[in-house]
């Protein structure tokens, strides 16, 4: 095979090499001689190696919409693909729209990074963009538009603090008094399972097996389509409180009829509608009761803040709210542990001491040991006794 070299053109170094086929292939590369001689070593590593691939050109724009058509359209959910679009068309091709997918740099998406947090956008806002545009690509390296993704190793902005809000167990039965018979069963049920808003607003009196008491999610609605819950783990059973069948039974006797079997629907049966369900029913219902401004989300944390406090195990608040791991219930509502856990400090003196007076709980530790030669010193501490001899003798540690 012969051998790559590089040559130089006014101020720039260009790589020369021979892909699979035999063909000569060329570079422009830089200002610098190393750099291009650097670059036909990789590429012949690579052809040696089986690995070489040849990168097509193509703009950024393009390759968006062939990676919209041809792979998210298919792999994500209307929601994300409807949030999808706006993030491409609001500030990635704004951006990156003709400049060749094959010329981006770490350093051009950190910058891109950097100017939109610099005009005010959110952190939050640019963190989902900067992860889609990492899928983005890495879908480009599949395709051979790129041979490293150059937006991988590019840090997230730090996410501001959002505190989270609940209502209190004394909060509770004022909230639900504010609302009318008709709205109470669904912010109830709410209160009561945690489920998502696009869960409660597709939930149907089949979901409900009211011998078990339990509750089936099995599907989330987002601006009137019907679609699979949040995650895989999102589909899940979730506990009926006696309490909340009897609500469930009496609104199942007195709601409207509906086509597709809703629980919570509208007068003539069909989706009610989110945003008038906030402003119309839900902002008033606080305001009414006296409350602060919160989010219909906050009912979920508040689901979860109630399981959390009565002492109820990790393990379970994270299979009733849906969560992937453990660890995300861990992370948003791990704060919430040690209201919950006041006397475990105090539990711990119970476990090794029994319950007696916490003046005399303590005793002096003793084991048996099988000795050999006592130390001389141990230092100025309390002695250390140690009996010679064979065998096992009784060693009391001075504590």
């Amino acid at each position: 095979m012969a051998r790559g070299f590089v040559k130089k053109r006014g101020d720039t170094w260009y790589a020369y090499w021979r892909d699979p086929s035999g063909r000569q292939r060329a570079k422009a590369i830089g200002t610098r001689k190393k750099d291009a001689e650097a670059h036909v070593t990789r590429m012949q590593a690579q052809v040696a190696d089986g690995a070489y691939r040849e990168i097509e050109a193509i703009t950024f724009a393009s390759f968006a919409e062939q990676w919209f058509r041809d792979y998210a359209s298919v792999q994500v959910k209307p929601s994300t693909l409807r949030s999808y679009r706006s993030m491409l068309y609001g500030s990635l091709l704004p951006f990156f729209g003709n400049v060749p997918v094959a010329s981006i740099k770490t350093a051009d998406v950190q910058r891109y990074v950097a100017e939109r947090m610099g005009s005010g956008v959110k952190p939050a806002t640019v963190q989902k963009a900067l992860v889609m545009l990492k899928g983005m690509l890495k879908q480009a390296v599949d395709w051979d538009y790129l041979r490293v993704n150059p937006a991988q190793n590019v840090k997230a902005p730090r996410r501001e603090h959002v505190e989270m809000d609940f209502l209190t167990p004394d909060e509770i039965p004022a909230f639900l008094d504010a609302f009318s018979p008709r709205w109470r069963p669904l912010f109830f049920t709410a209160i009561f399972t945690g489920m998502r808003l696009g869960e409660l607003l597709a939930l149907r009196w089949s979901d409900i097996d009211w011998h078990s008491s339990t509750i089936r999610v099995r599907r989330s609605v987002d601006k009137g389509v019907f679609q699979e819950p949040k995650s895989r783990n999102s589909v899940r059973t979730v506990g009926m409180s006696p309490r909340l069948a009897g609500v469930l039974m009496d609104h199942k006797i007195e709601c409207a009829w509906s086509p597709s079997d809703l629980v919570f629907c509208t007068a003539d049966g069909g989706l009610i509608d989110q945003a008038n369900l906030r402003h119309r029913v839900f902002f008033p219902a606080l305001e009414a009761a006296g409350l602060r401004r919160m989010r219909i989300h906050d009912l979920r944390h508040t689901f979860a803040s109630l399981l959390i406090n009565q002492g109820e195990n990790l393990k379970y608040v994270q299979q009733q709210l849906g969560h992937a791991s453990i660890t995300t219930t861990v992370d948003r509502y791990g704060h919430l542990m040690p209201d919950a856990h006041v006397d475990a400090s105090k539990r711990l003196d119970a476990t090794v001491f029994g319950n007696g007076p916490e003046e005399s709980a303590y005793k002096p530790l003793t084991r048996s040991v099988e000795t050999k030669q006592a130390p001389s010193t141990l230092g100025s501490g309390p002695a250390v006794s140690m009996v010679a001899g064979t065998g096992f003798e009784p060693v009391t540690f001075g504590l």
